[in-house]
């Protein structure tokens, strides 16, 4: 095993590849899926595709600071041409491969200046359709061959070639160029959402990338013979720091699922990936966590009652033995204890070897993963460790692993980086108290491309302002309580976080798809509420009735009611939160929040301030007394038209 780096060795990137390729020469760094089985990619074979793609870039006039923009599906050409843009002393401009919008594209495109794009065959049409208004733009590489292709678009394959003679007659050029690059230099520009307003590009600069790689190694030491699934697009700043550049790091390998034809056909290749590649953890976010729970459940239904109630028994003698990871076992019976052992060997074992029998922790990161969901996945064997973080500190703040850990939390911060607790005036508060996360050290981004103003409000004196609620611990574990943009205020000022309320109420419910609450000092909280169209039928079917009559509408209605008041006095999870956050009155929707709408972001996080806006009318309306009666004509008529959707 290779010998653990000290802190603050490698400030560049391709120092940090090339000297990981000599470290694992051998060992393999990539795995990709062809012909039906998946090959492995060395180390050192790795490192010459990628010197040929950056003598490539060269060959073609690209120089250091230009900007070079990547979309593509997540596949060993991804890595290669993002470290060839670095070698080449340029900056890479990651695209999510989930716009479909081509004026978010051309945006992004056109105002990180960059001078060429790499695409996939499966993206390149995106950026046909724009090329025409793009005049910065002077070269589409196709990491793709076949196919008719313009005379401004290349091949990688033709790229390589190009490289390969420039490598021959100025190779000292092209190590010159690579070595003289400095930590400070930008490696990434990735672009938010831009839900709310344009996107912004945040500045990553080399040293933000090795440095945040070290601190994640030093929280969680990967060995070299560990291997994971990247599940997560690529340009996501969680699986790009946490996945590919820390495994670079410690010489382990990175697998990229097999692309399906659509989206959702590569979605149900990832646990048929996961059998394959057996990966040693996972990268996750909870959306993802609840369909493999989902997937769970329902093979431990089909096996039959029996086997359903012993699943929950295990599940409950689970909880009781883990605690809240951090107290594990020490408040267990020795028959708790022996119970657990025996219902891991008998249930537990078999659920784990459908992901791939060596998967023994999964890394959450995105939006955050309710306790319940974490004592399930800690319960079954393979634990699902909450982290924190946000793209503009490359993006690992803390994280929860096996070492130390405690469920609910989002883990120890990571070495080497100041976080403190402030108020709004922006003091410190005391350990303990509530107030904005604060963070400053080497992982925090130069800031934001050609935007000053955003620039200066999130950067003050050195310090990133993450816009986060939350506190540290007595045992020095960050909790985030929310965005301190979404955050429900009382009409006396209080403040809380929805989103705990929230995830409740959709997880506890067949019934409720979606649910969003509001309350902007108002005497009592609303909801929009999307229902479950499916569910809802077979109620009222159980019923004998229609979503066309009255009776029908009345009856759904008061279900989704008693859905919710089941978190009031008396309900039967009342005292869970506040109650005066649970909704006191709610507005159906015909619609679901989704990326297409612009209602979920690339992280699928409700864009709050759009949605209250789209539905301005409807939210006022549930603050008169009609509009709180929960069989309101607005209501009934959303539920009839169920039956026609």
């Amino acid at each position: 095993m290779g010998k653990p780096r000290p802190h603050s060795e490698v400030k560049t990137i391709p120092a940090l590849f090339e000297e990981s390729s000599s470290r694992f020469s051998s060992n393999i760094m990539m795995r990709e899926k062809r012909g039906g089985a998946y090959v492995g990619t060395s180390y050192q074979d790795i490192r010459k595709s990628v010197h040929l793609c950056a003598a490539g870039l060269m060959s073609l006039g690209i120089q250091k600071g230009e900007r070079v923009a990547l979309i593509s599906e997540g596949r060993n050409d991804w890595v290669i041409a993002e470290l060839g843009i670095l070698f080449a002393g340029a900056i890479n401009v990651p695209l999510s491969v989930k716009i479909e919008e081509l004026s978010d594209l051309k945006f992004r495109v056109a105002h990180s200046g960059a001078v060429m794009v790499i695409a996939s065959g499966g993206q390149a049409d995106k950026i046909r359709k724009i090329r025409n208004d793009l005049p910065e733009v002077r070269l589409v590489v196709l990491l793709d061959d076949g196919g008719n292709s313009a005379n401004d678009e290349i091949t990688f394959s033709e790229l390589a070639r190009k490289g390969e003679a420039y490598l021959k007659a100025n190779h000292s050029e092209f190590d010159r160029r690579w070595m003289a690059l400095q930590g400070s230099d930008p490696a990434n520009i990735c672009y938010t959402s831009g839900t709310t307003a344009d996107p912004k590009g945040i500045i990553l600069t080399h040293r933000n990338y090795t440095v945040n790689a070290e601190q994640a190694s030093a929280l969680l030491p990967i060995p070299e013979n560990y291997c994971s699934l990247l599940i997560l697009p690529w340009d996501h700043s969680f699986a790009h720091t946490a996945g590919i550049y820390t495994l670079m790091m410690n010489g382990a390998s990175m697998a990229s699922v097999e692309p399906g034809k659509s989206p959702m056909e590569t979605l149900k290749n990832i646990p048929i990936n996961i059998r394959e590649v057996r990966p040693h953890f996972l990268l996750s976010v909870p959306a993802l966590a609840k369909n493999f729970r989902k997937s769970i459940e329902s093979g431990v239904k089909e096996k039959g009652e029996k086997v359903e109630k012993l699943f929950h028994r295990a599940l409950d003698v689970g909880y009781q033995y883990n605690g809240n990871g951090f107290d594990r076992g020490q408040y267990a019976s020795l028959k708790i204890k022996a119970e657990f052992k025996l219902y891991d060997l008998l249930l537990f074992r078999k659920i784990r070897r459908n992901f791939g029998g060596r998967l023994e922790f999964f890394i959450g990161g995105g939006a955050l993963l309710d306790v319940e969901l974490q004592k399930f996945f800690y319960a079954i064997g393979i634990p699902m460790y909450q982290g924190y973080g946000l793209s503009e500190a490359a993006p690992i703040i803390s994280a929860n692993v096996p070492a130390r850990h405690k469920l609910g939390s989002s883990g120890s911060i990571v070495p080497n980086l100041d976080v403190k607790i402030c108020d709004e005036a922006g003091n410190e508060v005391k350990s303990g108290s509530k107030g904005e996360i604060v963070v400053k050290g080497e992982n925090v981004m130069a800031g934001y491309w050609r935007n000053e103003k955003a620039t200066s409000e999130a950067l003050r004196n050195g310090w990133l302002h993450t816009g986060d609620l939350g506190y540290i611990d007595e045992d020095g574990f960050l909790f985030v309580l929310g965005r301190e943009k979404s955050l429900l205020i009382g009409h006396d000022g209080e403040k809380y976080s929805p989103e705990g309320i929230e995830e409740a109420i959709v997880d506890h419910s067949q019934f409720i798809e979606q649910l969003m609450i509001f309350n902007n000092q108002s005497p009592y909280s609303v909801a929009l509420l999307f229902p479950n169209k499916a569910a809802i039928l077979q109620y009222l079917s159980s019923l004998g009735l229609s979503p066309q009559s009255d009776e029908g509408q009345v009856a759904a209605l008061r279900l989704l009611e008693a859905e919710i008041m089941a978190y009031k006095a008396e309900g039967r999870f009342a005292g869970m939160f506040p109650e005066r956050w649970i909704p006191s009155a709610f507005a159906l929707i015909g619609e679901g929040f989704t990326e297409d709408n612009k209602f979920l972001n690339s992280t699928l996080k409700m864009v709050r301030g759009k949605i209250v806006e789209f539905y301005r009318d409807r939210i006022d309306y549930l603050f008169t007394s009609e509009g709180r009666e929960v069989s309101n004509h607005q209501n009934r008529m959303i539920i009839k038209r169920l039956a026609e959707r």
